[in-house]
């Protein structure tokens, strides 16, 4: 029987920076830009109070962490395959609860978010069930929020079911649930009324599920793996080529979203509107944010990875520390993206 060493306790701290980074960033980014991008009060028009107008960024970008969370713990099994279970299972009997955490607190995260867009689009009134059935039943940022939540309580029992049965709950139905969970969050976003309507919404969902797949991965990958070098040497050349192929996916889709959505509104010219719309301002600075991980992602890939493969110890914790924080930046902005003014 093959005895792994235990954890080295500096690299399982460097692990939680990782994950901490992430998140931090993501909420200090929403809250930033949902203030730049705030309604002007008008006078006889009420505007909601400032527990709404802070609470609901904060509730919608942890929804976001949740989820990807989800996904990243779901995906962590796949990538250690099923071939040597004495090393992987004590990794793998870490994960599995708290991937069953973590999609509880996507449901409540969606759920909450319902109760905040309530109230933002009834100021001064204190949400009712009645107002919140209204909401839902009326528009498809509720019903989308309702069903995100559906599917993050089935990923929360389907975990469980991991946690009793282990691997024999095969990995690919986690994953599965888990990113069509994301599906109805574009929907939660900007809605474009042309022919093109369908192809951006595509777009918007391919941007969301691989920005999760790679982000989920890469901070499952620290924190989990960064420990245990020999699992290590296994996981990041197949994660490091799925990213590779997220980032293509993201930046280009996130490009075809971003300024098709602005082309396709009634009243926005472009270029112009790129540097004077809130909304395209915060589409720079994402796409800056997004073009700023791919050094941190190459250094990883080409100068990192080949001596992980070898298994001799690098600073792989600390640049995917610093690649996870801008990944948490480009979250919280897109929060605020989705709330911007486009013209």
């Amino acid at each position: 029987m093959t005895v792994s060493a235990p954890p080295l306790p500096r690299e399982r701290v460097g692990g939680r920076l990782v994950a901490g980074g992430f998140g931090v960033c993501a909420v200090v980014a929403a809250v930033a830009a949902s203030s730049f991008t705030g309604q002007e009060p008008v006078p006889g028009i009420p505007l909601p109070g400032p527990l709404v107008s802070a609470g609901l960024p904060i509730v919608r970008v942890l929804l976001d962490v949740a989820a990807v969370a989800v996904v990243g713990l779901s995906l962590l099994p796949k990538l250690l395959g099923f071939d040597d279970p004495e090393r992987t299972e004590p990794v793998l009997l870490r994960v599995r609860p708290l991937a069953v955490m973590a999609a509880w607190a996507w449901a409540i995260c969606a759920l909450l978010t319902i109760v905040f867009q309530t109230a933002e689009l009834n100021p001064g009134a204190v949400p009712t069930f009645g107002m919140i059935a209204a909401y839902v039943g009326d528009v498809g940022t509720g019903q989308g929020l309702l069903f995100s939540a559906a599917c993050a309580l089935a990923a929360a029992g389907i975990g469980l079911m991991a946690v009793r049965f282990g691997e024999k709950v095969p990995a690919e139905l986690r994953v599965i649930v888990a990113l069509f969970g994301l599906l109805p969050i574009p929907v939660t976003g900007h809605a474009v009324n042309s022919v093109w309507h369908d192809p951006i919404m595509v777009s918007m969902e391919i941007h969301v599920m691989g920005a999760a797949a790679w982000t989920g991965g890469l901070v499952a990958t620290a924190v989990f793996l960064a420990p245990h070098r020999e699992l290590l040497a296994v996981v990041l050349p197949k994660f490091s080529r799925m990213a590779t192929v997220c980032l293509l996916l993201v930046g280009l889709s996130g490009l075809i979203t971003g300024l098709g959505t602005m082309a396709l509104t009634p009243g926005v010219t472009l270029p112009g509107a790129i540097v004077t719309s809130p909304y395209g301002v915060l589409v720079v600075v994402k796409t800056v944010l997004v073009a700023a991980l791919v050094p941190l992602a190459a250094h990883i890939r080409f100068r990192l990875l080949p001596a992980v493969r070898q298994g001799r110890p690098t600073a792989l914790v600390g640049w995917a520390a610093a690649e996870a924080s801008v990944m948490g930046l480009a979250y919280g902005v897109a929060v605020a993206i989705t709330r911007a003014s486009i013209v």
